[in-house]
């Protein structure tokens, strides 16, 4: 199923945070998982981008490694700030999908 990338690009920060998390931890592995995952349209400047904003909210650990094909590449681990930013953001999903289901049940 395509998803909307406006709906998509709310949540995409908790999703990228939980692939790290996973151990998928450079860039091009974090695009490439998720399009495997069914996130197909899913652009990787996108993925880029957001991985940029959490080094400089400084959510993440950053360590450039020698690649065995071309430039050093970015290797990204949470630290404890990264952790608290990814509960947070399942706490905020399940309420979220609490009351839509909520809502789904009104009618």
């Amino acid at each position: 199923m395509r998803i909307s990338t406006e709906l998509l690009k709310g949540v995409l920060e908790g999703i990228i945070l939980q692939r790290i998390d996973a151990g998928i931890n450079y860039g091009y592995e974090i695009t490439k998982n998720l399009r495997d995952f069914g996130f197909e349209d899913l652009a990787e400047g996108t993925v880029y981008t957001i991985l940029v904003r959490l080094e400089k909210n400084e959510l993440v650990d950053v360590e450039k490694r020698k690649s065995e094909m071309g430039p050093m590449r970015k290797f990204y681990q949470l630290n404890q700030a990264g952790k608290e930013r990814l509960n947070l953001f399942w706490q905020h999903w399940d309420f979220l999908i609490n009351k839509m289901t909520e809502l789904r049940k009104e009618n």
